[in-house]
C-alpha cells in the first residue's frame, strides 16, 4: 500500500514532540506492509470509514483507506479524535 498525507496531518505531524514522530514514521513503515500488524492497535471509527492507530498511551492517529492509499488524516492527542 501507499500512503498520502493531508495538510491537516502535515501541519499536525510537525508540531509533535521528536520522540512521538519517530513513533509515528515506525507506524507508518508498519502500516505500508500490513494493516493489521498487532503493534498499530487499528480499530474503525463508530459509524464512518475513518480508521484509528495507537501511536501511543497519548497519542493517536486518523486515516481511511481509498482504493490501495492510506491516506493520513489527523495525529495527535485524543482530541484529535474529537473531529475524525
Amino acid at each position: 500500500m501507499r500512503i498520502s498525507r493531508t495538510k491537516s496531518f502535515l501541519k499536525l505531524y510537525i508540531k509533535l514532540h521528536p520522540t512521538t514522530r519517530k513513533k509515528v514514521d515506525r507506524l507508518l513503515r508498519y502500516m505500508m506492509n500490513d494493516l493489521g500488524h498487532p503493534g498499530l492497535n487499528t480499530k474503525k471509527m463508530g459509524g464512518t470509514d475513518i480508521w484509528e492507530v495507537r501511536v501511543d498511551r497519548h497519542n493517536r492517529m486518523t486515516f481511511y483507506i481509498v482504493d490501495d492509499i492510506i491516506i493520513l488524516r489527523k495525529v495527535g492527542p485524543h482530541d484529535v479524535l474529537k473531529k475524525p
